[in-house]
């Protein structure tokens, strides 16, 4: 079972979600912005792919915030209280699977 974690509205989650669902795969989804996320799944996420991977500075949640916060997010502590306050902040899709890898984004 894949667990895939995003927003439902991102054309990228859409594309991934379409994608394994062709692939057969059986598919578990965690919507980012009616579930939030778990200080315990982000350090999880984070000992697989660093903090640093999980933040999206690319998209317009990023580009809306303030510079002095863009310039905070130095460190795990204040990314993690970000994503936290803005789920649409973390890069997607994340996908946890089966034998326990974790992969941020689509490639």
């Amino acid at each position: 079972m894949l667990h895939v974690y995003g927003i439902p509205n991102c054309n990228t989650v859409k594309k991934v979600l379409d994608q394994l669902k062709s692939e057969g795969q059986h598919i578990t989804f965690h919507d980012f912005k009616k579930e939030g996320i778990s200080k315990a799944k982000l350090e999880a996420w984070s000992k697989a792919v660093g903090w640093e991977a999980l933040v999206n500075k690319k998209g317009t949640t990023w580009r809306g915030l303030l510079p002095e916060v863009q310039a905070s997010i130095t460190n795990k502590t204040n990314a993690f209280a970000l994503m936290q306050d803005k789920p649409s902040i973390i890069k997607r899709p994340v996908i946890e699977w089966p034998e326990g890898r974790v992969t941020v984004g689509f490639y």
